[in-house]
């Protein structure tokens, strides 16, 4: 070897020790950098959310203060309308306390186990109900669009019932009540009494005349109401103010718009048990009649209440529980949530039932006050004996005991001419056997009976409000699962976002205040939910079960909740649950075509309603409800499908998982075992710094959609570039 060789050697060896020193130091800074990057998508630099357990970088996801809020956020979300007015009118309707059977079991088959599954994705995943199906399934996304839709369907009629509680509620403060009697009609010649009002009675033209000032039809629009518009406005103000700020804002109303409804019911509960009849509307209610309790509409109803009762499906629950912390219980929350939303119900139905046995003893004593006088004309006419009359009855103060031995009397004697005497059988419980609901129940025969209370303008200022209180608590949880999705996949600001959807939704929401606006309230709670709701929460229960694997599912869990949740679950998951949602819907779908689509209409002239049936464009106007609602997945499920949009766009697939985990082996995707919840330290593998945020697909490589887990999963996040050449790296 020449002399000056072994000098070239040296120098040659120094240059490679340096260079491999620089090349490591270069590593531990790439990899530094890399723990820190973002995923840069057309130049737009976004600031990273999504941070794993360990990392240096702040979890910027805004929190919720406390559990309690929490709770109450989640309470006051499940616990709506639906629990005054629904739930004790199913329980009456379907054979009283026995309802509660098969309310409960279908609770703990259906309810909690569901329930617990959007709040488990929801925690761990961070997202609202777009980004949560995507990281999933990107070809089920489609599937928190559709929640969205439906959201969106219900908060504008839901909010119009809110306007309705605040009219009323403004009304209140008067003595005596509006509604309280029948207005009178003066003319030239003399006063004389409502005739809409006679026929019917002061609530119900109350209602439907001063309120509503409805129309007789559907397609008779008659204008808007000037007086329910302003409510709306002022209903929509309300959402909008308490949702500006995201859970910032909301969070803390919660606490009064939560809690003050139980305030009020128990109030109601305590003042109706120390009224005249509430024991009789009491045992009325919770006497069970265990035959209709085998009847298979009875367990429909059930189980469509427990659906909707929980708000399974609309995403509110999903965005919620997106605000906690990754080791949060949520098994214990859905569990008490569940159980606080029954005994809810429960105790709604023995207010509710309490002020109607007051009411149906009011209605009764009437009933054998005017009759004892029908009675006593005709024993002054001679057309019954005095003889068949006991000597003890007084009918001057005749009670209903009394009435009915007489009642029974005549009829046995004068058996064919018992028709013509005109005498009518005043019993308790043919009152409280008919049965209301909705609109009816807290507008006609709740406003009806607190006419009677002492210091009535009190307890009616304290119901509206409550109704009020329980309706914006829905509607908060109603728009979070709109404005929480949207946020997090298209980055848009919250606060315009939010004012932006209440503007939207207060003029489409006109149609609601028209004189014909109780009727499309009506068409939307049929038509925009039900089915949409029930595939919606079916494909979740496929997506996490059977896409994802409910056995990777519970490892989650178990990871997160720090043990291993009850295998009833995973039963319930993968067996029970979806079977019983399927003849849900198969049953609903029966039910709605052998129910002829139609609504019922106040008539004027007769002061009752009648049933119409929609005409043609109401049909397409229903069925485009249910199409509209359902659209969003088979959309997105084709574009994935077939690729019709590029996923380095920026659009529907750049959903907000911005930074990726390296994979150890990145060639075998498929059998990776990797699942949400493994992983949480950052990047393991040293990465090369490509000088920008952008990572580079692979030539060959697999691509990421046949992650396990999803687009998101794990792994980088790579944009489509040409192949570079390895000098370039």
């Amino acid at each position: 070897m020449p002399k000056n060789s072994k000098v070239v050697k040296r120098e040659l060896d120094d240059e490679v020790i340096e260079s491999v020193k620089d090349l490591l130091s270069n590593e531990d800074s790439s990899d530094d950098a890399f723990k820190k990057s973002e995923l840069m998508v057309d130049d737009q630099e976004e600031k990273d959310v999504d941070v794993e357990e360990g990392s240096d970088v702040e979890d910027e996801r805004p929190a919720w203060n406390s559990k309690l809020q929490y709770i109450l956020a989640q309470v006051g979300f499940s616990v709506g309308l639906g629990n005054v007015w629904r739930f004790p009118y199913l329980c009456q309707k379907n054979g009283g306390g026995a309802y509660l059977v098969p309310y409960l079991i279908l609770l703990l088959i259906i309810g909690i186990p569901l329930f617990f599954l959007e709040l488990a994705v929801g925690q761990r995943i961070r997202r609202g109900s777009i980004g949560v199906w995507n990281y999933i399934s990107p070809k089920l996304g489609g599937i928190g669009f559709a929640s969205c839709v439906v959201c969106f369907f219900v908060a504008l009629y839901y909010n119009v019932i809110i306007g309705w509680s605040l009219f009323y509620f403004s009304q209140s403060f008067q003595h005596p009540l509006p509604w309280d009697q029948c207005p009178l009609v003066k003319n030239a010649s003399h006063t004389f009494v409502e005739p809409e009002c006679e026929k019917s009675s002061a609530t119900t033209y109350y209602w439907y005349r001063e309120a509503l000032n409805i129309s007789s039809s559907l397609s008779e629009s008659g204008g808007l109401n000037w007086k329910m518009t302003i409510c709306l406005l002022a209903a929509w103000v309300m959402v909008c103010l308490a949702m500006i700020k995201g859970i910032q804002s909301s969070g803390k109303i919660m606490y009064f718009s939560s809690l003050f409804p139980y305030v009020v019911l128990l109030c109601f509960l305590i003042r109706g048990l120390l009224l005249n009849g509430s024991v009789d509307g009491i045992r009325h209610m919770f006497t069970p009649k265990l035959e209709i309790m085998l009847e298979p509409k009875v367990w429909r109803e059930a189980a469509t209440q427990v659906f909707f009762a929980l708000g399974l499906g609309f995403g509110g629950v999903i965005a919620f529980s997106s605000y906690n912390k990754r080791d949060n219980n949520c098994h214990f929350d859905a569990v008490l949530v569940s159980f606080i939303n029954f005994f809810t119900s429960v105790l709604a139905t023995l207010v509710v039932f309490a002020v109607l046995g007051f009411k149906a003893n009011i209605i009764n004593e009437k009933c054998v006050t005017q009759n004892s006088e029908k009675i006593l004309k005709l024993l002054k006419m001679g057309n019954l004996s005095q003889d068949m009359i006991p000597h003890h009855i007084n009918f001057s103060s005749i009670t209903a005991e009394d009435y009915n031995l007489v009642y029974d009397i005549i009829q046995k004697v004068k058996e064919e001419q018992f028709d013509s005497l005109g005498l009518k059988s005043c019993q308790i419980e043919d009152e409280l056997d008919k049965a209301v609901q909705g609109t009816g129940l807290a507008f006609i025969a709740f406003t009806e009976a607190m006419t009677h209370f002492p210091a009535s303008p009190f307890w009616s200022v304290m119901f509206f409000l409550m109704l009020v209180n329980l309706g914006l608590g829905s509607m908060f949880g109603t728009i979070e699962g709109i404005i929480t999705p949207i946020v997090d996949t298209f980055k848009v600001r919250k606060e315009i976002l939010t004012v932006i959807c209440c503007l939207v939704a207060f003029f489409i929401g006109l149609i609601f205040v028209q004189r014909s606006g109780n009727y499309f309230v009506t068409m939307f709670d049929d038509y925009s939910a039900t089915l949409p709701l029930l595939i919606v929460v079916i494909l979740e229960n496929i997506a996490v079960i059977r896409i994802y694997g409910i056995d990777k599912f519970m490892e989650d869990l178990k990871d997160m909740l720090g043990f291993s949740p009850s295998q009833y679950y995973y039963y319930m998951w993968k067996y029970v649950s979806p079977f019983v949602l399927l003849c849900l819907l198969v049953a609903s779908i029966v039910q709605m075509g052998l129910s002829p689509p139609g609504y019922n209409a106040w008539i004027e002239d007769t002061a009752m309603e009648e049933f119409h049936s929609y005409p043609t464009w109401g049909m397409i106007v229903c069925i485009s409800l249910m199409v509209l609602a359902i659209l969003p997945v088979p959309i997105v499920f084709v574009v994935r499908r077939c690729n019709l949009i590029d996923d380095s766009s920026g659009s529907l697939a750049s959903v907000s998982y911005k930074r990726g985990r390296i994979i150890k082996e990145p060639v075998n995707l498929e059998g990776d075992s990797t699942s949400l919840i493994h992983g949480k330290s950052p990047s393991e593998v040293p990465s090369p710094n490509f000088g920008k945020n952008i990572y580079r697909k692979q030539t060959g490589s697999p691509t990421l959609d046949t992650a396990p887990n999803g687009r998101y999963g794990i792994g980088y996040l790579m944009a489509d570039m040409p192949d570079m050449p390895e000098s370039d790296l």
